[in-house]
């Protein structure tokens, strides 16, 4: 058996999901049938792909490789056939949108830094399948989209994307004085009482997904308020409720951010563009300068920082 398109894409979705079972869901495979087809893959590269942990899948030094390769592979498929209509003019502005993350303080300026000569706009929502509906309705050139894992955000064309970072854990914010504050993580399951603010962008699953992780720990869980991001912030810090945030984030006033064990909740970055808008140079300038904000945000979080180094399998491609 040689290796095809579709074994990379395999292997990517299962060091994305950290999961047999989410991958094969992912890709419309049984999970017998991706299970027999990663032992193929292995047998063709000469060795194991993944081990696994308390968090799930975890790759082994040679899957790295292997996922480092298949998708630099991918990224050259997306863009194969360049531009489907004649790009914008390289001074034109660049309207950019993003999901609310901490990075967003620093898009502009890098982005800006990596397109030089074209004025960059900024739009923050809190659901990604807004920014992707704007990109369809050409409201938008480009966005960074956040998307939990096991849910997708429909991209009509001209819009293309490609992945900025594959996998990164969901952590939770809760008072200062709550009586969990002081662990150094959280269990799921220690929150079933807790009210919860719901997470923004519930039509694209955010919702979905954690009441999926609480259902999967035994409860469902009080979703009492609803807020955007920063509205959210009193209250938790008065400990009225707890939510679920970018693990970049550093903690607000008067609140502190921890992880779940076991890394319940996940999500992926996702860089999209309107091909009519942007050539290939320019959407690989944009995803160098998207990546250099998030980067630059990796360590605002202690936690995450390490989590973030112990990772490097899902740094951005540069």
């Amino acid at each position: 058996m040689d290796l095809d398109i579709s074994h990379l894409r395999m292997v990517c979705a299962m060091a994305e999901t950290g999961s047999v079972t989410r991958a094969a869901a992912r890709m419309g495979m049984s999970q017998p049938a991706m299970s027999n087809q990663l032992r193929r893959v292995e047998g063709i590269v000469g060795g194991d792909l993944f081990t696994r942990s308390r968090s799930g899948l975890e790759p082994t030094p040679l899957g790295r490789q292997v996922i480092s390769r298949a998708r630099t592979v991918l990224a050259e498929l997306d863009t194969l056939f360049g531009d489907l209509r004649p790009s914008a003019a390289e001074d034109a502005a660049l309207a950019l949108g993003s999901v609310h993350l901490a990075c967003v303080g620093s898009i502009v300026a890098r982005v800006g830094d990596a397109l030089p000569g074209r004025e960059v706009s900024l739009r923050i929502e809190p659901s990604s399948a807004l920014l992707g509906d704007a990109l369809a309705r050409g409201q938008l050139d480009a966005a960074l989209l956040g998307i939990m894992e096991g849910f997708d955000v429909p991209l009509r064309a001209p819009v293309v994307s490609r992945t900025l970072v594959p996998r990164f854990p969901i952590f939770v914010a809760l008072s200062a004085d709550h009586p969990l504050a002081g662990r150094e993580e959280i269990d799921l399951v220690d929150l079933k009482e807790e009210s919860w603010v719901a997470p923004p962008g519930a039509d694209d699953g955010s919702l979905a997904s954690l009441r999926a992780s609480c259902r999967a720990a035994g409860f469902e869980p009080i979703v009492r308020y609803e807020a955007p991001s920063g509205a959210a912030c009193p209250l938790v810090a008065a400990g009225h409720g707890i939510r679920l945030v970018d693990p970049s984030w550093p903690p607000q006033p008067g609140t502190v951010v921890r992880p779940l064990t076991g890394e319940p909740q996940v999500a992926r970055l996702v860089v999209a563009w309107r091909r009519d808008r942007l050539g290939d140079d320019d959407a690989a300038a944009l995803y160098r300068g998207l990546a250099a904000a998030f980067v630059e945000h990796a360590d605002s979080h202690p936690a995450f920082g390490t989590w973030w180094h112990a990772h490097p399998h899902v740094h951005p491609l540069l």
